[in-house]
């Protein structure tokens, strides 16, 4: 497998090797040994979970604010636009984003460990999205960012994304981080 450290620390890109021929392909998509070895990466997963989307579907930036979840993410069928944002106000990065193409064709991965927000649009038809998390998701601890904060000067390739009524109201970095301080 090939890993690629990113501009955001910890964040890492991850071609797993696929061995294919006329009847399809194989890839294994995880193993604690190797990605331990390999990438540096030795999360304990405690929950795996799938959604499938439409095109133009955008979803995030979310987080969990006291029990921040690592994601281990891929797209099984379709191709999506994914994006992580360092939301760690003391760090040297924080605001900062990176943003990658995750397909089924390319079979990439993308290591998001704790304190970073995440998101992604669909830019296929449909889209079939894994994300194994290091936290089990907590609907009251759950926040987010504005998917088109200015701050945040992410790159969407779509204009008028499908958005659900709580991801219109996620407030912009900047509002977010006051709203941090006693």
């Amino acid at each position: 497998m090939k890993v690629i450290d990113t501009a955001l620390p910890g964040v890492r890109l991850i071609e797993p090797r696929v061995f294919s021929d006329a009847r399809g392909f194989f890839l294994e998509s995880f193993s604690a040994r190797r990605y331990r070895e390999e990438a540096g990466i030795e999360p304990v997963f405690v929950q795996d979970n799938v959604s499938r989307s439409a095109c133009g579907v955008l979803r995030g930036l979310h987080f969990q604010r006291t029990r921040p979840q690592g994601k281990l993410v891929q797209v099984i069928e379709g191709t999506v636009f994914d994006v992580a944002v360092d939301i760690d106000p003391h760090s040297a990065t924080f605001g900062r984003h990176v943003a990658v193409e995750l397909s089924a064709d390319n079979h990439r991965q993308i290591w998001i460990p704790p304190g970073y927000a995440h998101g992604f649009c669909v830019l296929s038809d449909t889209a079939l999205f894994q994300y194994k998390c290091t936290e089990y998701y907590d609907p009251a601890d759950e926040d987010g960012l504005a998917w088109d904060c200015p701050d945040l000067a992410i790159p969407w390739p779509i204009r008028d994304p499908i958005l659900s009524d709580k991801d219109r109201r996620h407030p912009g970095l900047k509002e977010w981080a006051r709203a941090l301080k006693p």
